[in-house]
C-alpha cells in the first residue's frame, strides 16, 4: 500500500515526456511541410529602401564576384541572408513588367546577396555602358527572384534598370540555354546590353536573357507606370503594365 503513491509521479513524468516528444515531432513535421512557404516569405519580406545617395555609396564597396561559390537556395541560406541584410550593397533595381520581376540589384554574387536579390557579376560595371550582367536564383515558386525569366520572359519584352538617378530600357533580343561553364557571357562588350543569367529547370545548365539598350531617361521624367513599378514592393507581381 505504501509503494503505490510513488509510482504516480513516474507515470506523470512519462506522460509529459511523451507529450514533449510528440510536440517536437509535430513542429518538425510542420517545418518540413511549410519549408518552401516560409523560405518564400523570407525572400519576399526583404524590402530595402534604395536611394540615389545609398547607391552611390554602395558602388564604392568591395564585393565577391565569384559565381562558382554560390550555393543552392535552401532554407538555411535564406534564413542566414535575412539576418544579414546589411551585407547586401544595393546599387539599383531591375524591373521586367511583363514577367512581374522587380528586384533589388546587389553588388556582387555572395550567397547573402543572391538569396534576396539579383547580383552584379563584374566589378565596376555600369548601367547603359557595355555589358551589364546580372545573376539570380531560379526557385520552385514561379514568381520569386529570377524564376519568371524561365517561365515568362520572351524576346521583345522590355527590361528596365535604374540606379535611382536614371532609368535604362532594354529590349530582349535573345533567350538562350547555355552551359554553366559559359563565363564569357559576363565579359564586357562594345554594344550596350544587359545579360540576365539564372539556372535552367535541371539546375545544371543556365538560361541567358539578353537585351539591347533602347532608351535612357532621367528617373523623374520616366513614364508614370514605370515609376510606379519601381516604387512598388519587391517581388510584387500584381501592379505592372505591359511596358
Amino acid at each position: 500500500m505504501d509503494q503505490e503513491p510513488k509510482k504516480q509521479p513516474r507515470r506523470n513524468g512519462r506522460r509529459w515526456a511523451y507529450r514533449i516528444v510528440f510536440a517536437v515531432l509535430i513542429a518538425i513535421s510542420l517545418g518540413l511541410i511549410f519549408n518552401e512557404q516560409i523560405k518564400n516569405w523570407m525572400v519576399t519580406s526583404y524590402q530595402p529602401k534604395i536611394t540615389a545617395k545609398s547607391v552611390k555609396k554602395n558602388e564604392k564597396k568591395k564585393a565577391n564576384f565569384d559565381f562558382r561559390n554560390a550555393k543552392s537556395l535552401n532554407f538555411q541560406t535564406v534564413a542566414k541572408a535575412r539576418m544579414n541584410t546589411n551585407k547586401i550593397h544595393a546599387v539599383g533595381e531591375i524591373l521586367v513588367p511583363k514577367s512581374g520581376i522587380h528586384l533589388t540589384i546587389g553588388k556582387g554574387v555572395s550567397n547573402t546577396t543572391l538569396a534576396l536579390a539579383a547580383g552584379t557579376l563584374r566589378d565596376n560595371q555600369k548601367m547603359g555602358h557595355g555589358n551589364y550582367p546580372l545573376a539570380g536564383h531560379h526557385m520552385i515558386k514561379k514568381n520569386v527572384l529570377f524564376s519568371p525569366l524561365y517561365y515568362k520572359t520572351k524576346v521583345g519584352d522590355n527590361i528596365y534598370l535604374t540606379n535611382m538617378t536614371k532609368i535604362y530600357r532594354y529590349k530582349v533580343y535573345k533567350r538562350q540555354f547555355i552551359a554553366a561553364t559559359r563565363v564569357d557571357v559576363v565579359n564586357q562588350t562594345k554594344a550596350n546590353i544587359v545579360t540576365l543569367v539564372t539556372c535552367d529547370a535541371t539546375g545544371a545548365g543556365r538560361l541567358m536573357i539578353r537585351g539591347k539598350l533602347t532608351k535612357t531617361m532621367a528617373y523623374a521624367k520616366a513614364p508614370t507606370a514605370i515609376k510606379k513599378g519601381f516604387a512598388a514592393k519587391f517581388n510584387n507581381h500584381n501592379v505592372f503594365a505591359g511596358y
